[in-house]
């Protein structure tokens, strides 16, 4: 389906919580997101701050800058060879080869930051090798 900003919200809340809590319990963190339709409308922004939950200003048009990039790569990748026959088979196989995405992976690419910001200020905004 289409993803608007209430499926999105809808993810946000069964998902994204969930996993949230798993990896930060009480501690703080800012979530990172793109600026896709679905993330910045206003009801999306609502539900951020109704949910105490922090967001990362982002600049449009910086995937230099957005891991989430990277985590996709991996999956496609990881599924070069698979044949799903039909959607759910699609959607089961992203879903499995997703799970296989370690906390390791996430935490090597969340470190890489500052790299990233660094080489994004020295290309003056060009592409990088992120």
């Amino acid at each position: 389906s289409k993803v608007n900003a209430a499926v999105y919200q809808d993810v946000l809340e069964h998902f994204m919580l969930p996993a949230a809590d798993q990896l930060y319990g009480d501690a703080d963190f800012i979530f990172q997101q793109d600026l896709a339709p679905a993330h910045s409308a206003k009801a999306t922004s609502t539900w951020f701050k109704d949910h105490g939950i922090p967001v990362l200003n982002w600049p449009a048009n910086s995937p230099d800058l957005n891991p989430i990039e990277n985590l996709w790569g991996i999956v496609k990748r990881k599924m070069r060879y698979a044949r799903p026959n039909n959607a759910e088979e699609l959607k089961a196989t992203i879903r499995a080869t997703w799970a296989l995405i370690t906390p390791e992976q996430c935490h090597r690419l969340i470190d890489s930051m500052p790299r990233r910001i660094a080489a994004v200020i020295q290309a003056k905004g060009a592409p990088t090798k992120y």
